[in-house]
């Protein structure tokens, strides 16, 4: 199973998707890793990436989780995926903009073979550990549009949501649990 931790930033995706993946021995990539040059500047001067930004970038990460599957692995990936549209592009890659499309590809991701986990929590504890991060490209500043660009999973993807005021072993011990109940 590819798991996806999403959620805006400050949530702690790269702390909860590094120790689950240390507790499932499974390979884990940060989405940060996957952002172009252009992208981190943008983000650093303190302006939110576009869709069009953000196309590359998601397919990237859809690219990479097809080489895990395309070799029979599993993997643990964080990803904002704050709109439906990027978690369909996560999933299909760019071949359709339609995130309701049931069409199948051989470039798609099968639904039930990907668990997005959306870790998420109050704005003022967002912001809280969003102002005490050192080093990062995407300041606090941002927070805000990313908490009005977040469109929550619905019915039509295999998802989990999980509050981030629990500590991040009782965090990982729930999305093991969903794992193992999928």
């Amino acid at each position: 199973m590819q798991i996806i931790i999403i959620g805006v930033s400050g949530c702690g995706k790269t702390t909860v998707g590094q120790a689950l993946a240390k507790k499932l021995n499974l390979p884990f990539r940060d989405a940060d890793e996957f952002h172009s040059t252009k992208n981190r500047e943008k983000m650093s001067q303190g302006q939110p990436l576009t869709d069009k930004d953000r196309i590359p970038w998601l397919s990237e990460i859809h690219q990479y989780m097809q080489s895990l599957e395309s070799q029979n692995k599993d993997g643990v990936v964080t990803c904002s995926g704050l709109k439906k549209l990027y978690r369909h592009i996560l999933l299909r890659g760019v071949e359709s903009d339609d995130p309701n499309s049931q069409s199948s590809s051989k470039k798609c991701l099968n639904k039930s073979s990907v668990l997005f986990v959306l870790l998420h929590g109050k704005e003022e504890t967002l912001q809280r550990r969003m102002d005490c991060r050192k080093d990062h490209f995407m300041p606090a500043s941002l927070l805000p549009s990313q908490l009005a660009t977040l469109e929550h999973p619905d019915d039509t993807e295999h998802y989990i949501i999980v509050d981030i005021d629990n500590t991040v072993d009782d965090i990982v011990s729930r999305i093991i649990t969903a794992v193992q109940t999928s």
